[in-house]
């Protein structure tokens, strides 16, 4: 038996036509990830009016929810149909987002041209993180912050990922991530600063219940042994 292709991107194209149909439990997986992100987001950042880039927004659910709390919003995402389903649906409910194919480690916008830059769900798929950090640093205005989420590198977050969520549960499709590829608080946290940023607080994001239809829905968490998610402003210091 073939072992599934690890870190495989191909996905998100692969799924881009259904990407806002709610037909994919996976998918539906990743919607409803948005607002239990946002539930800790929303208490750092006063999103109206903000130019903030989603940095691998693949179809757009948090670009969108971004867009209704007033935020100007920018998207990219390496994976081209998926960005095609995020124009369309964005048109059809009156959203004006932007829309681009790209990488994070070489974004096509010039220096300062965003207050905030949103990036979840993505870190731990890169080729360079390090490039990547540094181009978010150059894509901010002076004390721009920068929001994200990943996945921490130990023998928990490997069993919830890789063998619940993908090969048990399913809430993934097999091969989404490359457990080598995880990154330990620490670690970012290090080349958040090598990259010029001063790092704030991280929490837990994880399944706090279930829905009608039977999905997990997710909010903030105090353990940060899977998931966690922060923030880092370019310029500035916490104390």
């Amino acid at each position: 038996m073939t072992k599934p292709q690890r870190n495989d991107l191909t996905i998100y194209d692969d799924v881009a036509d259904q990407w806002w149909s709610d037909d994919i439990k996976w998918v539906r997986t990743l919607k409803s990830m948005v607002p239990g992100r946002l539930k800790w987001f929303d208490r750092h950042i006063d999103w109206a009016g903000k130019r903030v880039l989603d940095l691998g927004c693949a179809g757009g659910f948090m670009a969108e929810a971004l867009a209704a709390k007033g935020a100007i919003v920018t998207g990219i995402d390496p994976a081209a149909r998926a960005i095609e389903a995020a124009r369309v649906h964005a048109a059809q409910i009156g959203h004006e987002i932007r829309y681009d194919v790209g990488v994070g480690e070489d974004l096509p916008y010039g220096d300062a041209s965003f207050d905030a830059v949103v990036c979840v769900d993505v870190l731990e798929h890169v080729a360079d993180l390090d490039q990547v950090l540094r181009e978010v640093e150059r894509v901010l205005v002076p004390g721009g912050r920068f929001l994200f989420d990943t996945i921490n590198r130990n023998a928990i977050s490997r069993l919830a990922v890789i063998t619940m969520a993908e090969d048990v549960l399913r809430l993934l499709p097999k091969g989404t991530h490359d457990p080598a590829l995880f990154i330990k608080p620490l670690e970012l946290k290090s080349a958040l600063e090598r990259a010029g940023f001063a790092v704030g607080p991280c929490v837990g994001l994880g399944p706090r219940g279930l829905n009608r239809r039977g999905d997990f829905t997710f909010g903030p968490l105090p353990l940060r042994l899977v998931i966690y998610m922060g923030f880092a402003d370019k310029g500035a210091e916490h104390g």
